[in-house]
């Protein structure tokens, strides 16, 4: 990819992930130059018709998770007639996973997304187990997603060789 675009993306991927651990939100300004920075690595690392569908995969993917998430956090309240009204996945994810998408491109998307689901549930499955054991259990505690899907890309992006050895593809 290069040293420049590497920088770049890492420096991008730093900033997504701090702002998410600090204030739960994936800002749109950071979204944009995000969109453009994965518009130009995608184009130079696939062409651009990969580079499209895997943004359109990334948006898509997440934007069912986000609707499914949506109506789950609707049911919860209409079951339990708690105060909750927080999102189980924020808007700035689906975007996100656009702009992974991009950087990622058609099929590698899929590969990142998982992977990114993967460790958000194992991350989230110990932090459970500890926090109840602790006796600090608290349920719909807020747990940011977009620092998993940048990981998840991020080991694609700068480890694909080791992937493909690894697993035979």
């Amino acid at each position: 990819m290069g040293f420049w675009f590497s920088y770049f993306l890492l420096i991008y991927f730093g900033i997504v992930v701090v702002i998410d651990l600090e204030h739960h939100l994936i800002m749109h300004p950071t979204s944009i130059f995000g969109g453009i920075l994965g518009l130009v690595i995608g184009i130079q690392l696939h062409g651009i018709v990969d580079t499209i569908l895997g943004g359109l995969a990334g948006f898509g993917a997440m934007l069912g998770l986000y609707i499914l998430g949506a109506l789950f956090a609707r049911f919860i309240v209409r079951r339990s007639q708690s105060g909750f009204n927080d999102e189980a996945l924020g808007f700035g994810d689906v975007i996100l996973g656009g702009i992974l998408g991009l950087i990622l491109g058609w099929p590698a998307i899929i590969a990142g997304l998982f992977f990114s689901i993967i460790l958000a549930g194992a991350i989230s499955f110990v932090y459970l187990i500890i926090s109840f054991l602790a006796r600090k259990y608290k349920a719909f505690t807020f747990i940011p997603y977009g620092p998993f899907m940048i990981i998840g890309a991020a080991a694609l992006i700068f480890f694909n060789q080791y992937f493909i050895n690894a697993f035979g593809g």
